[in-house]
């Protein structure tokens, strides 16, 4: 199996479709990184009850939400999703890709494996284009983006207020198999 193929390799972990039963596990992990004002623009935590639309709204074949589970645990440790970039039809092959590791499972190199999944599996779910939303700040989701061939398309200046600090958004994009 290679990413190249369009599937996921990556020793101890495996990457599925979510299911119902993973929307606790997929609050949680967006929950804790709330309180860092680095990655989201939510200023209080979610709720399950509140994510069913959203949950609901990811259609396997075109928007799909994926979870990495560590294979040893079987828990989640990870998840991404292609969100709807714009409801008019002339957008339907452009997604915004959200990716959420939890704390203890970042710096390992699971963010780039993903991403690069997403990238070569993106044609199959009718995906040209990828745009990642990043804060200006997080250098790090920056780097990872940039060292897989996305580049910086739009920045939006002082867009949010994150405890009364003005932050920049920076929409970075890449063509899918390219």
């Amino acid at each position: 199996m290679s990413a190249a193929a369009g599937e996921f390799c990556l020793s101890g972990y495996r990457l599925r479709l979510a299911i119902e039963a993973d929307l606790p596990a997929i609050v949680a992990i967006y929950n804790s990184i709330i309180p860092g004002r680095m990655v989201t623009a939510e200023l209080e935590p979610v709720t399950v009850e509140g994510r069913r639309p959203w949950f609901a709204a990811h259609d396997p074949q075109t928007r799909p939400l994926w979870v990495l589970v560590e294979t040893a645990t079987d828990a989640v440790v990870a998840w991404m999703s292609f969100d709807t970039f714009n409801a008019r039809a002339a957008y339907n092959g452009t997604v915004m890709i959200a990716l959420y590791l939890a704390e203890t499972h970042r710096r390992r190199g699971l963010g780039q494996a993903l991403v690069q999944h997403a990238l070569a599996v993106a044609p199959r779910h009718g995906v040209h284009t990828i745009l990642g939303y990043i804060f200006a700040h997080n250098a790090p989701s920056l780097l990872l983006f940039e060292r897989l061939g996305f580049a910086r398309w739009a920045l939006l200046p002082r867009v949010a207020i994150l405890d009364g600090v003005e932050r920049d958004l920076v929409i970075v994009g890449r063509r899918a198999g390219a």
